[in-house]
């Protein structure tokens, strides 16, 4: 009986010993699961502070709403198109920037469609377009910013630097506007009034404005150069414009009665 439980014993001692070692030889030559490959979020860079972020966390390509909605160190205003313009220069050395002033433009004159501003503001203007497009093709003059009959504003200057829109033009005894001012086109005609998005759109752009320059006035081109411009015109409203903008009354030199 000993020996008959011996090799009980010993049998299922061998058959154990069996078992373990194909099952330690399978998983040795068992392919490995292939790893799930790990795909990298697509970056982006705020031009505002320079910071990178994952793309589909950001707002416009900005890092956060805050960024987008201001100007940066460059002088270039997130919420606008970006349409650079070759029509600037710099600024006198320390000269602050303490001026807006508001223009209207139409091209063709009375009519609100097509690229022909920005062509304009960049010398790309097509003379066959249009037979008034021959007397000004060849002008060379810009602007900051143009404020769209629908809101859409586009930017064509920094702000740090010196846009041509003012021409001949004294601010108060002050010559030479385009130095220490800031040019504000929107899209109308001295007979027509102006749209309730482009004041909403000025509104916004005016509040970057002031967090990074020091504004001190608002003024029509009609008003700093006189006999020469119309524009904004008698439909650019003043007093709504102040509200909108929390501009106060010592802000407005030239008052806020239509003109």
């Amino acid at each position: 009986m000993k020996w008959l439980l011996f090799a009980i014993i010993m049998a299922g001692l061998i058959i154990w010993w069996r078992s373990a070692h194909v099952e330690q030889n399978n998983r040795s030559t068992a392919k490995p699961k292939p790893k799930t490959p790990i795909t990298p979020k697509l970056m982006s860079q705020c031009p505002f502070c320079g910071v990178r972020f994952p793309s589909d966390e950001g707002v416009g390509g900005y890092c956060s709403v805050a960024h987008k909605k201001a100007i940066d160190s460059r002088g270039w205003w997130g919420e606008a198109e970006w349409v650079k313009s070759p029509n600037y220069d710099e600024r006198p050395a320390n000269m602050p920037v303490e001026l807006v002033l508001v223009h209207h433009i139409s091209l063709p004159p009375g009519q609100f469609s097509g690229n022909y501003i920005a062509d304009f503001f960049q010398n790309k203007l097509d003379p066959k377009a249009h037979p008034y497009f021959e007397s000004i093709a060849d002008r060379q003059v810009s602007s900051h910013f143009l404020i769209r009959r629908n809101g859409q504003v586009q930017q064509f200057v920094s702000a740090n630097h010196r846009a041509w829109h003012a021409g001949v033009s004294d601010f108060f005894g002050r010559e030479r506007c385009n130095d220490f001012s800031i040019g504000i086109e929107l899209e109308g005609t001295d007979d027509l009034p102006f749209q309730p998005a482009q004041y909403t759109s000025l509104r916004e752009l005016v509040f970057a404005l002031k967090k990074t320059y020091p504004i001190a006035a608002y003024a029509g081109h009609s008003d700093v150069a006189p006999g020469r411009k119309t524009d904004p015109g008698i439909h650019f409203d003043w007093q709504l414009f102040s509200k909108l903008a929390e501009i106060p009354e010592k802000e407005m030199p030239y008052g806020t009665q239509k003109r």
